[in-house]
C-alpha cells in the first residue's frame, strides 16, 4: 500500500472525512507528504501559525503545555491512525499548545493552503466539517457537565479507558497530567489510583500506570 493509500485510509476513520468517497479521499491524500522526527523533537510550539493538518503514520506524539512551576503537562497523546490540528489548518491561527515526538514518528502532513483550495473545489467536505466542529462543542459542553456532575473515580475511569483504547493496556501517563485531564489535584487524583491498586484493578510504576482489570474499570467508567 502506497503512502497516499495510507493516509487516505487515516483520512476516512476520521469524521470530518468519514462520508467521502474512495475517488475524494485519493484525491485529497495526494496532496500530503511525510516528515520524519527524532525522540523528543518539536514539531511545532505554541504561538507557531497552523498551517498544517497531521497525521501519525508511525510513533507518538504528545501535544503539551508548560505549567506555572516550569514543568511540561502532556494534554493529549496522539498515536498511529490519529489526525491533529483540524482546526488550526481551518481557521490559520497561531497553535495552543507544543507537539513534540515521544519516539521516533512519521506523520503525513496536509498543508493549509492546498487542504483550502481542495475545500473550494469540493463543498461537501466543507459541509462535514461544520458538522464536525459542532460535534466538537457539543463534546465541550458535555466534558464540561461531567467536570461538574461526574464524581472523580468515574471521570478518571473514562479517561483511563480512553487512554488504553488509543495505547494499550500500559499507559504512559504522569499523575499530575491525569489531574489536568479531569479537573482534579494530583493528591485526589493519586489517592483513588492507590484505592484501585489495592482492589487489583491496576498496578502503579513510575510515569506509567498497568492496567490489569478493564472490565471493572469500565463498569466504573459507566457509573455502574
Amino acid at each position: 500500500m502506497s503512502k497516499q493509500a495510507e493516509f487516505a485510509v487515516i483520512l476516512k476513520m476520521n469524521a470530518m472525512f468519514a462520508d467521502l468517497g474512495t475517488d475524494e479521499l485519493q484525491r485529497l491524500s495526494n496532496l500530503c507528504h511525510t516528515q520524519h522526527l527524532g525522540n523528543g523533537e518539536v514539531l511545532f510550539q505554541k504561538g507557531d501559525p497552523g498551517d498544517a493538518l497531521f497525521g501519525v503514520r508511525r510513533g507518538q506524539v504528545r501535544i503539551e503545555t508548560g505549567a506555572s512551576d516550569g514543568s511540561r503537562l502532556t494534554l493529549n497523546f496522539m498515536g498511529p491512525g490519529d489526525l491533529f490540528g483540524e482546526v488550526a489548518v481551518l481557521d490559520g491561527q497561531n497553535r495552543t499548545a507544543d507537539a513534540t515526538a515521544g519516539e521516533a514518528s512519521e506523520l503525513f502532513v496536509l498543508r493549509r493552503e492546498d487542504f483550502l483550495s481542495f475545500l473550494e473545489r469540493e463543498p461537501k467536505v466543507a459541509i462535514k466539517i461544520i458538522a464536525l466542529l459542532c460535534q466538537r462543542i457539543r463534546w465541550q459542553s458535555e466534558r464540561m457537565e461531567e467536570s461538574m456532575l461526574q464524581p472523580l473515580p468515574v471521570r478518571l475511569a473514562r479517561r483511563l479507558c480512553a487512554l488504553a483504547a488509543d495505547f494499550g493496556s500500559e499507559v504512559h501517563i504522569s499523575q499530575e497530567q491525569l489531574g489536568i485531564f479531569v479537573g482534579a489535584a494530583r493528591e485526589s487524583v493519586n489517592r483513588q489510583l492507590q484505592a484501585w491498586r489495592k482492589e487489583a484493578i491496576l498496578d502503579l510504576q513510575r510515569g506509567r500506570i498497568l492496567l490489569r482489570n478493564m472490565t471493572k474499570l469500565t463498569a466504573i467508567a459507566r457509573n455502574e
